[in-house]
């Protein structure tokens, strides 16, 4: 019987492999960003507020006066500097609460022939007296230009970058005495710390009492050779028994303002009523 050869389909099967082109693409452009935007950007990074602002017309300048890189640098930086000082002595009069904008340069000197301005102008040229807790204190009758010459020397100190508060005396005292009640005088007194200076202005109308003086002595005790104080007063320490419910705390709190202190007392007759009387002959 003759044999018949079988073909099996499995074992014979082709394979194909199946090629899929891949399509060419182009390669995207890297964006280049130039010097001047790079610089603007680290500008605004930095805030460099005013340099970012005006940088190009100060390149513009020195391109026209041929500076060197140094002065181009230079003028960037004091344009800047400037700019910081002007917005801090911003903020800082705002902070200082002066009831009026008053300078020792505007105060009428002739008025009080007796004053001796020059250790006043000292005060405002050197403000070290600052750093060594100093007290300034001015007595004279009303309106002859105590509160004038206290906000004339807190702008001098403002000017030179220092941390000024100015108060009037009861107002300040009727806090003090407030946050005494609700246990928070310890935490208010810290708080006064920052200043450099604290101003009490009119010191004579606080009212003799406990509750008050008692405040009023303990601020005065907590900033002795620590910080500064500003105190204007129409009465003399002789007549502070006024002030003060004893002799004791009298001597105590003026023991500590005089210690490290500059005194000045300005006779003269009132300007405000000198004013008055001008305008009435008027």
């Amino acid at each position: 019987m003759p044999s018949t050869a079988m073909t099996d389909s499995s074992a014979t099967q082709t394979t194909r492999t199946t090629t899929t082109a891949t399509p060419k693409t182009t390669p995207k452009a890297t964006a280049t960003v130039s010097p001047y935007q790079q610089l603007s950007t680290l500008l605004k990074q930095l805030k460099l507020i005013h340099m970012l602002t005006h940088w190009e017309a100060t390149e513009n300048r020195a391109l026209q006066q041929q500076w060197s890189y140094a002065q181009f640098l230079l003028s960037l930086c004091q344009q800047e500097a400037d700019r910081r000082a002007q917005s801090r002595l911003k903020r800082a009069k705002k902070e200082a609460q002066l009831p009026t904008v008053k300078s020792l340069t505007s105060f009428d000197f002739d008025h009080c022939p007796t004053f001796n301005p020059a250790p006043l102008m000292q005060l405002a040229d050197d403000d070290s007296w600052l750093d060594n807790a100093s007290n300034c204190l001015f007595f004279g009758a009303s309106g002859v230009g105590k509160t004038h010459l206290s906000l004339g020397l807190a702008h001098a100190m403002l000017e030179k970058g220092r941390r000024v508060k100015f108060f009037n005396a009861l107002a300040l005292v009727q806090q003090l005495q407030q946050d005494k009640q609700q246990l928070l005088l310890p935490a208010r007194l810290k708080k006064l710390d920052r200043f450099d200076l604290l101003i009490l202005d009119d010191l004579g109308y606080v009212q003799k009492s406990e509750a008050e003086t008692s405040v009023l002595f303990e601020l005065i005790a907590h900033r002795y050779e620590r910080k500064s104080l500003l105190i204007t007063a129409n009465q003399p320490f002789s007549q502070w028994d006024s002030i003060f419910p004893d002799s004791m705390m009298t001597v105590a709190a003026v023991d500590r303002l005089v210690h490290h202190a500059v005194i000045f007392e300005i006779k003269a007759d009132s300007y405000r009523q000198q004013q008055a009387a001008a305008r009435q002959r008027e």
